[in-house]
């Protein structure tokens, strides 16, 4: 279902580029608009101050739900605003329907402050699989594409991870260490070593696509919503990269994770910030 509706059948190609369109489309109506002209009562707290939505978050949403679903009849959403009303609809990534996975302004807090460094994003998976996503910085006019198995592409050029040259120091985006467990606390502040130059993350969707493109060498996050990181690790790991959860494991989009977790522009890269991890936990 998923393989014919993205890579079409003879003489029908599949609509990645409708997928695109609205995505684009989404952002146009919705978000753009909106970057550094939110009035006061379009910013609220969810669970405190470090967790924002706005209006740009819930309408972009609610557009791409509609047209996402009616791209692929029979499929569903789970989106960032979606579960927080409703923490069971969470539980269609273990279902047999077609999954879109959204975020529809990933980097809010970034977004709030009138910065560029904001995606949305978008994911297609299936009984766990990760098919095809989509990363748009609209304030960046970037959009990444990575379908499995066919690569990974920037504004239409194809992007390679590549490797760190040797005896490079690391540049790793990873998540807060205080925002977590202790013992997750504990594994992070092992990146604070000799040879790994370790920085708060910002949007999840953007570092991951600066490790995509070879501009960061690695990502540790302790945290696992789908919609923070399903389009970013299939980017990833089609540009060439690798990934892995603390107990070696691969990362599985419907949560139970080892946490923290690490993806990286290789697998040498991804071992080394794995051994940094497991000496801190």
């Amino acid at each position: 279902m998923i393989d014919d509706f993205l890579y079409g059948t003879a003489g029908h190609p599949g609509p990645l580029a409708d997928v695109e369109a609205a995505v684009r489309a989404a952002a146009a109506a919705e978000i753009v608009p909106r970057h550094r002209k939110l009035a006061a009562h379009e910013i609220l707290e969810k669970s405190g101050p470090h967790d924002l939505v706005t209006a740009a978050d819930r309408l972009a949403e609610e557009h791409l739900t509609a047209a996402l679903t009616a791209l692929l009849p029979g499929s569903v959403v789970v989106g960032e605003e979606s579960v927080h009303a409703d923490p069971a609809v969470y539980d269609a990534l273990g279902g047999d329907a077609p999954v879109w996975i959204v975020d529809p302004v990933d980097g809010t807090r970034q977004f709030v402050r009138g910065e560029d460094g904001f995606c949305t994003l978008v994911a297609l998976a299936r009984h766990g699989e990760v098919h095809a996503s989509w990363t748009y910085a609209p304030a960046l006019d970037e959009m990444a594409v990575a379908v499995r198995g066919r690569g990974a592409t920037l504004n239409g050029a194809p992007i390679r991870s590549g490797s760190p040259a040797p005896g490079a120091v690391l540049e790793v985006a990873m998540s807060h260490p205080d925002h977590t467990t202790d013992a997750q606390k504990r594994a992070l502040l092992g990146l604070c070593t000799e040879g790994i130059a370790a920085r708060p993350c910002g949007s999840a969707g953007l570092e991951y696509l600066a490790v995509a493109r070879g501009d960061l060498d690695a990502v540790a996050f302790n945290w696992e919503y789908a919609w923070d990181h399903a389009a970013g690790l299939l980017l990833v790991t089609e540009a060439g990269g690798a990934q892995s959860t603390l107990s070696g494991a691969p990362f599985r989009i419907a949560g139970g994770n080892d946490l923290p977790f690490t993806a990286a522009r290789d697998e040498a890269t991804a071992r080394r910030v794995l051994a940094a991890l497991r000496s801190g936990a």
